[in-house]
């Protein structure tokens, strides 16, 4: 048993995995079973456990959320009324901003 570590290309990850040795006798050669241990941490070297499939539960999956996607986030649930008047609202909002401009 040792263990390998592999860099994945596209992400640039590096994940640790337990490697077992084993004869297979039908091909006459040397075969590998891995078993992914977990994600190597890339500034201290330490193997963290993972699952492997990126759940968003994991530590290393942190979603920065953008304004725009803040506000496609609260406007989801609305029904088509609720945007009408949401529309209307910073219609008013952008025509008051722009007199403010305007006026200095």
């Amino acid at each position: 048993m040792s263990i390998v570590y592999q860099t994945d290309k596209r992400s640039g990850i590096t994940y640790a995995y337990e490697s077992k040795a084993y004869w297979d006798s039908e091909k006459k050669q040397s075969r590998s079973k891995r078993t992914l241990i977990g994600r190597v941490d890339p500034e201290t070297g330490e193997i963290r456990k993972t699952d492997g499939r990126c759940r968003k539960n994991s530590p290393y999956q942190t979603v920065q959320l953008t304004e725009q996607d803040e506000i496609l986030n609260r406007l989801k649930g609305m029904k088509i009324s609720g945007l009408k008047q949401e529309i209307l609202r910073l219609e008013i909002e952008n025509r008051e901003l722009r007199n403010k401009l305007e006026s200095q």
